[in-house]
């Protein structure tokens, strides 16, 4: 079966980059001249996603609005002749169609997840985190799609991960298959680095099949007294078979105040409008 539907877990509460999160959601973040969260939207749309459903949560109004149509500014746009500027805010507005369901509490990925059942019903589907922006010449996503065409199964995106910060991931037993492609004999969450069954972390891409749903609704809650999706992939492995696909492409970490000035540098020196006035300026910079 396509995949046709993607999940965008949207509903932090961004407590690393308050103040600026107490009005305004994290995932409106600028990326250079881009919201953070429109990347994970074009990285689906670009994979052949036809529907999104957005996890959000209360002081996440932006994010909608974002994705709407805004007739006075496109009455402004037009008035000016800014012909371009008006194409680009109306494509904007049809990407794709999107869904807004809003977590009441944060009780972790397992339970946002969750939230979808119904309107997933009995297809696989994709899950993306904006967290992680993936900079890579075919769409992360895309790539995940192609290892599950191929085997018709769960696939979760993963990368090598360095010791000190084996903590912060899911850590996959792998068995290679082939190129890039393992089979998960099992997952821990957020393992100490001697625990750590490899060093392949899972990051925030995945394809899952409904059955999901059925393991996150029986696992207790896990660290933090949270509904962990790696319990419920822990507990699916009983029943499914399990990928993992090491992705070609660089992941950038936007769930930081670092890790976002990181990537916004990284992109900004791309930029061809920038990007060499930027390189000219860190120069005298160091």
């Amino acid at each position: 079966m396509k995949i046709r539907k993607a999940v965008i877990v949207a509903a932090g509460r961004g407590t690393r980059f308050l103040p600026i999160t107490r009005s305004q959601p994290k995932e409106m973040l600028p990326l250079v001249n881009k919201p953070l969260i429109q990347y994970s939207v074009e990285e689906a749309v670009n994979s052949g996603i036809e529907q999104i459903f957005m996890i959000t949560a209360m002081g996440k109004r932006a994010i909608e609005d974002y994705f709407d149509r805004s007739f006075e500014l496109e009455y402004v746009l037009e008035q000016k002749r800014e012909t371009k500027l008006l194409q680009e805010m109306r494509q904007l507005s049809n990407l794709v169609d999107i869904c807004y369901i809003r977590q009441k509490e944060q009780l972790g990925l397992g339970h946002a997840i969750l939230a979808t059942k119904d309107i997933i019903g009995e297809e696989p589907f994709a899950i993306l985190l904006p967290d992680d922006i993936i900079d890579s010449k075919v769409p992360a996503l895309g790539q995940l799609i192609e290892v599950y065409e191929q085997h018709k199964t769960n696939v979760l995106a993963v990368e090598r991960i360095s010791r000190q910060d084996m903590m912060k991931y899911g850590i996959i037993e792998p068995k290679k298959v082939s190129e890039s492609v393992y089979q998960v004999l099992s997952l821990v969450e957020k393992p100490e680095p001697t625990e750590a069954p490899s060093d392949l972390g899972v990051v925030g891409r995945y394809i899952l099949t409904p059955q999901i749903f059925d393991a996150i609704e029986v696992i207790p809650s896990g660290k933090n007294q949270e509904i962990q999706l790696t319990d419920a992939l822990q507990l699916l492995l009983k029943q499914q078979t399990v990928y993992a696909y090491e992705f070609e492409g660089v992941r950038y970490d936007t769930g930081t105040p670092l890790g976002w000035l990181k990537t916004t540098v990284a992109f900004a020196l791309k930029n061809p409008d920038i990007g060499a006035e930027l390189r000219e300026y860190l120069r005298q910079l160091l």
